[in-house]
């Protein structure tokens, strides 16, 4: 038996799952179930079988289209190929997305291999091509996936809704290639963000305003929407490089919008604007997973110089209330 290119023992077919039909149809039950997952409810549980699926009446020469077998993406793939027959490779990729899955090595060369293998997919095509999604390039060694199981890999393009004219021109355009990342884009991975954080500062904002504090319940809601929101809305424009400084500057801007509100006089403002840019600074880095500007190694380097500020920052206002109070 032969060796693969990179030492690694060659995954073995193993008798697949029977083939399930799915239809490219949007119904209510995936609207609601889309809505879930982009609020963080069930999100877990946002996924599908991994697989083989039959989409319409696929036959031996019809195309096969990989995803991941997080149920957002499956359902952009099939909604995007109505009116085609096509055979649906799905991946076990933990419920991540395409992108965060080939970065993390869930959709890669092996898991690709052992899905073509596992399956018995060339029983059921008389090809030996597969299309992936330009987004899960990084985690696939086509060369190595031709070396393992003789399929050859093709890339699309890089969202579901350009599939269409992928097929109908026979190959990507750099528009199809690139990756647009605009505002609503950004703004639709909001509410993840503010459910994720919401779960801790809603309830101190509420405590903190039943307490009597109500200007430290306004700037705790201030800091949640500045990390959440305002940072994916207007992250271009925001100064600096790093997530944690534009999500800083966020929460002084927000801070600074609703201290005429307040009734705070100079030093307790100076003394609250420092735990609220702390607060938003950290919610703010969470966007990096979610963003296409960063890179692991580029949001490691970032937490390990931005948490230490954060938390310099954080103790800094808290003193400075500390000793008002003793004062």
């Amino acid at each position: 038996m032969s060796q693969n290119p990179a030492g690694e023992a060659a995954a073995r077919p193993t008798p697949g799952p029977a083939v399930e039909s799915v239809t490219p149809d949007y119904t209510a039950a995936d609207r609601f179930a889309s809505w879930k997952a982009r609020w963080g409810i069930g999100r877990l549980g946002c996924r599908i079988k991994p697989g083989l699926y039959a989409l319409g009446t696929p036959s031996a020469a019809s195309r096969v289209f990989a995803s991941a077998n997080y149920r957002l993406s499956f359902d952009a793939l099939r909604r995007n190929l109505k009116g085609l027959d096509a055979w649906l490779l799905v991946l076990d990729t933990k419920g991540i997305n395409v992108w965060c899955a080939a970065g993390k090595g869930a959709f890669g060369t092996l898991e690709l291999t052992r899905s073509i293998l596992g399956t018995g997919l060339e029983k059921l095509v008389s090809h030996r091509n597969i299309t992936l999604p330009q987004l899960g390039a990084p985690g696939v060694s086509a060369h190595r996936v031709k070396a393992y199981t003789g399929f050859s890999v093709t890339y699309g393009p890089a969202r579901a809704e350009d599939i269409p004219e992928f097929l109908r021109l026979g190959a990507t355009t750099p528009e199809m290639r690139g990756v647009r990342f605009g505002i609503m884009e950004r703004l639709v991975l909001a509410p993840v963000q503010l459910v994720i954080f919401g779960k801790y500062l809603v309830p101190a904002s509420l405590l903190l305003y039943f307490s009597g504090l109500k200007a430290d319940a306004a700037l705790t809601a201030g800091a949640l929407l500045a990390g959440g929101l305002v940072l994916p809305a207007l992250l271009p424009w925001l100064p600096g490089r790093s997530f944690s400084v534009k999500g800083a500057l966020a929460g002084l801007a927000v801070t600074a919008v609703l201290a005429p509100f307040l009734g705070l006089d100079a030093y307790q403002l100076a003394a609250r604007a420092p735990i609220c840019a702390a607060a938003a600074s950290f919610i703010a880095m969470d966007f990096t997973g979610a963003s296409t500007y960063t890179s692991l190694s580029g949001v490691k380097k970032e937490m390990r110089a931005a948490l230490p500020a954060q938390a310099l920052s954080l103790l800094a206002g808290l003193a400075m209330l500390a000793l008002k109070r003793f004062l």
